[in-house]
């Protein structure tokens, strides 16, 4: 992408946004050249850095395959990030033509491309939403899904921008006193495994200097309190490359570094 020709009006190319980094570990090309100078910084202080991203998304296509099985057909994805392979809207109505998907996100170039791919697509809408405002979130979403009924709830790599615990912990009790019975919350979320202090300071420095402003790992327990009262389907709380595998069984090993989840059901 060249920073003056696609930068729209209202975004500094050269403050990196951890949307666009995201998309330059895997390998899309919705990036400026800070972007990729700062997620270069991040591969060469965590080598794996792609893999893991490559990861992560893999888990979301299972998880929303997973629930559009088990009958899910309303889903609501809270920091969507830039549009690329098997999108939550793709992978659900391939399973069930009729789920509806709201993607929410504030990143304006998010916005933009999000909206021009779903111009056509009825079942689909995209809103402009700050995670810090669950109550808002779940009323702009509510145009287009029911609350009275299912609805999984997708916080997938976003929660660990934020750095203060308690305010992670308020956005997903919000958003869960929101959710009829049969819901599903899906998180996944960074953690430190065996990396040394200095590597954790290193990488977020890079992120510091981005529009979001930080990076928080956080372990299994701390991960586990977002589903307190919640039934965790099996295998739990596990690295992402490990939650329901689509061919061989991954061995969980949570002092390598990378990306927890879970999904949990709203009784």
């Amino acid at each position: 992408m060249s920073d003056t020709e696609r930068a729209p009006a209202g975004i500094d190319p050269t403050i990196p946004s951890v949307a666009r980094i995201y998309d330059y570990y895997l390998g899309g090309k919705d990036n400026f050249a800070a972007d990729r100078a700062a997620a270069d910084k991040i591969i060469k202080l965590v080598p794996n850095s792609r893999e893991v991203a490559r990861d992560n998304r893999d888990f979301l296509g299972r998880a929303v395959r997973y629930l559009a099985g088990s009958g899910i057909r309303q889903f609501l994805d809270i920091g969507t990030g830039l549009p690329t392979q098997e999108n939550v809207h793709e992978v659900a109505l391939a399973a069930a033509p009729d789920s509806r998907v709201v993607y929410v996100d504030n990143d304006p170039i998010v916005l933009t491309h999000a909206r021009a791919l779903l111009a056509d697509n009825a079942s689909t809408i995209v809103v402009n939403g700050d995670m810090h405002e669950p109550d808002a979130i779940i009323e702009a979403a509510a145009g287009h899904l029911d609350f009275a009924e299912p609805v999984a709830v997708l916080l997938v790599a976003v929660l660990h921008f934020l750095p203060d615990d308690e305010e992670t912990y308020r956005i997903v009790e919000g958003i869960r006193a929101r959710l009829a019975p049969g819901s599903a919350l899906v998180v996944s979320h960074v953690y430190a495994g065996d990396h040394t202090a200095e590597t954790i300071k290193e990488g977020a420095a890079v992120y510091a200097r981005t529009a979001t402003g930080s990076l928080t790992g956080r372990g299994p327990e701390q991960v586990a309190r977002y589903f307190e009262g919640l039934r965790i389907l099996e295998p739990g709380i596990v690295p992402v490359e490990a939650w329901r595998p689509d061919y061989d069984e991954v061995k969980v090993d949570l002092v390598k570094p990378g990306i927890l989840c879970a999904i949990g059901e709203v009784g």
